[in-house]
């Protein structure tokens, strides 16, 4: 058998295969709600995980510059020294008191370059010893997010354990009706749906209300909906409205409705007692 072309589906049909798919959605979106914000803190503790790992490489990485540092200072350190030694041993062999004064020159220079090195390693370590308590702190925060991570994770995966079968019966039910539905409306349905805060993108007609919004609808209009000759929104919140006895939906009569047959009823029976008090005391004024 040929399948059914959407655009041929007639409002009748269009509305009843909207209704099934928001229901089918609905309550794929009560599977989504039991995880409530797992997913989210889940989310949010991958990305600190993420920070900390990129911010403990970075220590990492900046405690082997200053190592590499220091390694240089002490290399420079030698070589000052064997510079002093070898002029040391030159102040054995001066001439005259120029040459003298050009090595003691030397020797001190090289004895601030040495010192100036010393200060150098000191700064450097004492920079290391920070970095190090900063690389403890974060691997310590690191291993606490790691443990609060496993432990939403568990939480999650045992609740989508739980709904996964039925969930993903409910996406191919929804996916099959959406097949059913002519693309323009799917459009137009998501996008209502979307906007909407309770997701709902198609409601029934409630105490002669819009069901999303609660917006009394007018009696021509509610009229029109039964007819079912055309798609009809919501002129307050944009959703599409069904008539609930297409929906397969029971709802209860507005009780203006029955206040005002009640008050007339009460009006009714007030106006038979005065006439009847009244046609009694005529009758008694006849009998006088």
């Amino acid at each position: 058998m040929a399948k059914k072309d959407p655009t041929d589906l007639s409002v009748e049909e269009k509305l009843k295969t909207l209704f099934q798919l928001q229901t089918a959605l609905s309550a794929i979106d009560e599977k989504k709600a039991l995880r409530g914000e797992l997913p989210l803190e889940v989310e949010d503790l991958e990305a600190e995980i993420e920070g900390l790992t990129t911010r403990i490489d970075r220590i990492k990485e900046e405690v082997s510059e200053f190592n590499r540092a220091i390694s240089q200072k002490r290399g420079e350190i030698i070589e000052a020294q064997q510079s002093v030694e070898r002029y040391k041993q030159q102040l054995n062999e001066v001439r005259n008191n120029r040459e003298f004064d050009t090595l003691s020159k030397e020797i001190e220079y090289q004895s601030l370059e040495i010192e100036l090195c010393n200060k150098k390693i000191s700064e450097a370590n004492r920079r290391i010893e920070e970095k190090n308590v900063e690389l403890d702190s974060a691997d310590a925060e690191l291993q606490e997010k790691q443990g609060d991570l496993n432990v939403k994770k568990g939480e999650l995966d045992e609740i989508m354990e739980e709904t996964r079968t039925e969930e993903e019966k409910l996406r191919e039910k929804a996916h099959d009706l959406e097949a059913k539905i002519e693309p323009r409306l799917l459009t137009s349905f998501r996008r209502i749906r979307k906007s909407a805060r309770n997701g709902l993108g198609i409601v029934y007609v409630q105490r002669d209300a819009c069901g999303g919004c609660f917006n009394k609808i007018p009696p021509q209009r509610q009229l029109d909906i039964k007819m079912h000759k055309k798609i009809i929104v919501c002129e307050y919140c944009g959703r599409i409205l069904i008539d609930p006895e297409l929906a397969g939906v029971k709802t209860e009569k507005a009780p203006a409705a029955d206040e005002k047959k009640t008050s007339r009823r009460r009006s009714s029976g007030v106006s038979v007692r005065k006439s009847a008090t009244s046609k009694k005391s005529t009758d008694a004024n006849d009998m006088a």
